[in-house]
């Protein structure tokens, strides 16, 4: 079953071209859980050879990011947090995994949904909680949207790179997913140490900002 998906959406990004990449990029920024290794590096490959622009791929990646995490804001938002935690179990959001990312949202704000959107399987939750905890729309879109540009971004050179090496990932999705996966585990380190510095950071300065007990 989950080749066959697998297939058919990559299939969409080679048929579709621009469309495919939006479509299928809203899909994984919502709760369908669906790989971006198998749509922005595909896409980026195809567009080193002429198909498509870069630049179109990228942007058209990164909007359909934020249409996806304007639905699932825009939901959340509308039917409340005990909604989502009742039935977000079908939807392979459990109550632990949203109030874990309720927390994420309420201790880091704008800068906790732009890391959030570097790191995979976070990104797909993120726009929930915001959407329960009713954050500003302005700074969460704009989180939003640069946090996506650069993860297409990334997405797009090593998929045009790893895939002009190798050609014959074209033919297994499941293979493209795991050597893509492999290649993007120094960036993701990146990113979670980038989170717990600005952790440590945020923790010393609400300390700092607590009054003392004479």
């Amino acid at each position: 079953m989950l080749h066959l998906l697998l297939v058919t959406w990559f299939g969409w990004v080679e048929t579709w071209g621009y469309l495919g990449v939006f479509i299928l990029m809203a899909m994984e920024s919502s709760i369908i859980p669906v790989p971006a290794e198998i749509v922005m590096p595909p896409a980026a490959f195809w567009a080193a050879q002429g198909r498509m622009s870069m630049a179109g791929v990228i942007l058209a990646g990164t909007f359909g990011s934020l249409f996806g995490s304007f639905l699932s804001y825009w939901i959340s938002r509308w039917v409340g947090e005990p909604v989502v935690k009742r039935f977000g179990k079908y939807f392979l959001m459990p109550p632990a995994k949203v109030q874990m990312a309720e927390a994420w949202v309420q201790r880091f704000g704008v800068t906790g949904i732009f890391l959030a959107r570097l790191l995979p399987v976070i990104r797909h939750l993120i726009s929930i909680p915001a959407g329960i905890l009713k954050m500003p729309l302005a700074g969460f879109s704009i989180a939003t949207v640069v946090g996506a540009g650069i993860w297409c971004s990334i997405l797009s050179w090593f998929g045009a790179q790893v895939i002009g090496s190798n050609p014959e990932l074209l033919q297994s999705p499941e293979a493209m997913i795991l050597v893509i996966k492999a290649k993007l585990h120094w960036f993701i380190a990146g990113v979670l140490v980038l989170g717990v510095l600005y952790g440590v950071v945020v923790k010393f300065k609400n300390k700092s900002a607590t009054p003392s007990v004479a």
